[in-house]
């Protein structure tokens, strides 16, 4: 029997960012390993130079997700004039200059302005159950700790993408159960029916439903490199909602 820590992630947008090429940022269904592991990492304090934290965090985790249906989608398309000396928030507190580059040409006002322009899609109105534990369970941060970073963060907290803040505490309480698809089960059956039923997806080896399906998933990070990489199996399947047969 594991103890697993159990997150809310709802939010009027929400960005599980997929492999963004170009100016095309795309979203999956599910937050990435890697997500989840930056977003824990942001509320601990970390920098992202710390590496090594990184990745020894992100090799414990062992995480499913069930989502609740009916949410939709909104694809957006977004410009900004950025000029030379313009300088940008960040999550330090601190402002972010930018290089000088040619690609910046004189405007109509005469002075030398960039136009970016990107697409961004977003999930909307979502609400998603993240049930995680660490492996090994004993070694820091452990999950009491990582509950109190989220309760209490270092820095601003956002899911997926700065515009998307969550719209109450992360953190939703704690469940008992064998495997990770265990405690989502349990999690889902505590409330209110909702449809017919709750996608979800978790670990392969952290329990398996009928008719689920197997595949390789590529959402892990290299925080030395900072690049993703990496595969690992998961399994996908539909949760019954409370008193379905």
């Amino acid at each position: 029997m594991a103890r697993h820590l159990m997150l809310r992630l709802a939010s009027p947008l929400i960005a599980f960012g997929g492999e963004t090429i170009d100016n095309q940022g795309v979203i999956r269904d599910f937050p990435a390993l890697s997500m989840l592991t930056g977003l824990i990492a942001n509320a601990l304090g970390w920098d992202r130079g710390q590496d090594r934290l990184h990745n020894r965090l992100q090799q414990r985790l062992r995480m499913g997700t069930a989502l609740a249906p009916g949410f939709g989608g909104v694809h957006d398309y977004q410009t900004a004039e950025l000029f030379e000396d313009d300088v940008g928030w960040t999550t330090h507190g601190e402002p972010e200059g930018r290089k000088k580059s040619p690609s910046y040409a004189l405007n109509a006002a005469g002075r030398r302005a960039l136009t970016l322009q990107r697409y961004r899609d977003y999930h909307a109105d979502m609400t998603a159950w993240v049930a995680f534990h660490l492996e090994p369970a004993d070694e820091a941060p452990t999950l009491e700790q990582i509950a109190a970073a989220l309760d209490r963060p270092a820095r601003p907290l956002f899911i997926g993408r700065k515009p998307c803040l969550p719209t109450g505490r992360l953190v939703a309480g704690w469940q008992d159960a064998e495997h990770v698809l265990g405690a989502l089960q349990a999690w889902t059956q505590q409330l209110p029916p909702h449809g017919a039923g709750w996608r979800a997806q978790w670990p392969d080896g952290e329990g398996s439903l009928p008719q689920d399906r197997r595949s390789d998933l590529c959402d892990e990070r290299n925080w030395t490199s900072g690049l993703h990489g990496g595969w690992r199996p998961v399994r996908e399947g539909l949760l019954p909602t409370r008193g379905a047969a």
